[in-house]
């Protein structure tokens, strides 16, 4: 069987960050190719995309490809573990200990649904939900480091604005996975199914807005 035909997932393609013991050469030269392959990817789609052409836009071999991931499918899985975690860092630049949780509500709903509304991250969601059938283990990574890992920081979030008094809540990850999905409305799920109308700044802001309403009526300290 050639390498372009491998069909089989690759949970262990490689970790997210760069290995510590890697060489900076080697680990610019993997950025490299998953740059490439994001480029294939999203023009491509998973299925439609084959080594070759990310060999191309990538600028290596194929065979340097394989020494780095042992499939196109570990390649897509390591592209959506660096793309997951590059959202996440933006996503939880806060303090933990802003006494004005609403404005903190705020930021992050925002710069959350900013990035839920992307064309870019519709893409990738689309390439997930395509390819998981045939290899779940590209979709338990996606929704491991992206709605999990998402929730289980939010979630953090939570329990320290409880405990300064700010908050609230009882079931702090639970609570968070309220707060993604009442940010959400319907503003990505519209996008998601063939919307071609992008929402304005104003919608998200407003559809965030509410949702904190919402979110502060259940979870907000009642002050005199």
């Amino acid at each position: 069987m050639s390498h372009s035909s491998m069909s089989s997932a690759a949970p262990d393609s490689g970790p997210v960050a760069d290995a510590p013991e890697m060489r900076e050469p080697e680990a610019r030269k993997r950025r490299e190719i998953i740059d490439g392959a994001r480029r294939v990817f999203f023009d491509k789609g998973f299925d439609g995309a084959s080594m070759d052409e990310i060999a191309r836009a990538s600028s290596v071999s194929k065979a340097t490809i394989y020494v780095y991931f042992d499939s196109k499918e570990g390649l897509f899985q390591a592209l959506v573990e660096t793309d997951r975690r590059k959202s996440a860092e933006r996503l939880f630049e806060f303090d933990d200990n802003d006494p004005d949780t609403e404005a903190l509500l705020r930021r992050i709903g925002v710069s959350f649904m900013t990035m839920m509304v992307q064309p870019d991250h519709i893409r990738l969601v689309r390439m997930v939900i395509g390819a998981a059938e045939k290899f779940p283990a590209v979709g338990r990574t996606f929704f491991e480091t992206g709605p999990c890992h998402g929730g289980r920081r939010l979630a953090a979030l939570f329990a320290r604005q409880t405990q300064l008094g700010h908050l609230a809540v009882e079931d702090c990850e639970a609570a968070a996975f309220q707060f993604f999905n009442l940010c959400q409305g319907n503003l990505a799920k519209g996008l998601l199914f063939g919307l071609d109308e992008q929402p304005t700044p104003e919608q998200i802001q407003a559809t965030v807005f509410g949702a904190i309403r919402v979110f502060l009526a259940a979870y907000g300290v009642k002050r005199d």
